[in-house]
């Protein structure tokens, strides 16, 4: 063969080699521009933590590792909202039930099933009722089995738990801070004074520590002004107001006024007024 022939065959084979090249390489490149241009233009969004799938939920989730203080807030709220309105739900339906009761009762005598309905919620809600006439029980209970706004219990939450970060609400799903006097009831305080036997509760599940705090709110002496306040605005006619409720938290800390004006301030700067329900479905 001629050595011209020769040369062009190469230079022949040789450019089809580097088209083939580049047909195999180019969709490799586009792809890859493709992904960092889409990359750069949507910066990686912050971590979200949403409720355990468990019921219930057993283990806190650890709001310590959102390094965003906006977005660890924000994710907090929305954490604790939905297991403050479901307890709520469950207040009214007792309530409404309440309301049945006693409409019944103006009718006439109760049933045998609605005393003892009664009489079992007197329990709960720590009422003495010996002597008591269903009525009266009926009555003392309606001022007892009735919501709290989410915003007030929102700001407590994020007041006692840090936010989620506390080492008690990680460790034992108390969100609200509450004590216990029994040796082993909870977590013992790092910083507890000489002397002192209250430890910090230990709850099985978030669920738990929300109905101790809705319970210990709605029957505990410290907070029957709260509870009276709240009866004021039932009767007439008005939305629960959160900055007026928490007047009545004065006795919840041993900082008293100090402990409200932190509430009230939480409530406002984060807006949580916002979250509480409908006047109409107050």
């Amino acid at each position: 063969m001629d050595i011209r022939e020769f040369l062009k065959i190469e230079r022949f084979f040789g450019g089809f080699h580097k088209y083939t090249f580049a047909i195999v390489l180019s969709p490799i490149i586009i792809f890859a521009l493709i992904v960092i241009s889409q990359y750069s233009s949507n910066p990686a969004a912050p971590s979200v933590i949403k409720p355990l799938p468990q019921n219930p939920v057993t283990v806190f989730p650890d709001f310590t590792k959102i390094v965003n203080v906006d977005d660890k807030k924000r994710q907090f709220l929305d954490y604790m909202q939905g297991f403050l309105d479901a307890e709520n739900q469950e207040i009214m339906i007792l309530r409404s039930r309440l309301l049945e009761i006693r409409e019944n009762i103006e009718r006439g005598t109760p049933s045998i099933k609605e005393t003892a309905e009664v009489a079992n919620l007197s329990e709960t809600y720590r009422i003495d009722h010996e002597g008591m006439t269903i009525a009266a029980m009926i009555d003392e209970l309606l001022l007892r089995v009735d919501l709290i706004p989410v915003s007030m219990a929102l700001a407590q939450a994020a007041n006692e738990s840090a936010w989620g970060t506390s080492r008690f609400t990680i460790e034992g799903n108390n969100v609200f801070g509450q004590w216990c006097y029994e040796e082993g009831c909870g977590i013992v305080p790092s910083r507890r004074i000489s002397g002192a036997t209250h430890e910090v509760r230990y709850f099985d599940t978030v669920e738990k520590s929300v109905e101790s705090y809705f319970l210990n709110i709605n029957t505990h002496d410290s907070y029957a002004y709260l509870r009276d306040l709240r009866f004021k605005m039932r009767a007439r006619g008005l939305k629960l107001d959160p900055m007026s409720l928490s007047i009545g938290l004065g006795r919840y800390s041993q900082r008293g006024a100090g402990y409200v004006d932190e509430i009230q301030r939480i409530i406002i700067q984060n807006d949580l007024r916002e979250r509480d329900v409908p006047p109409n479905q107050a």
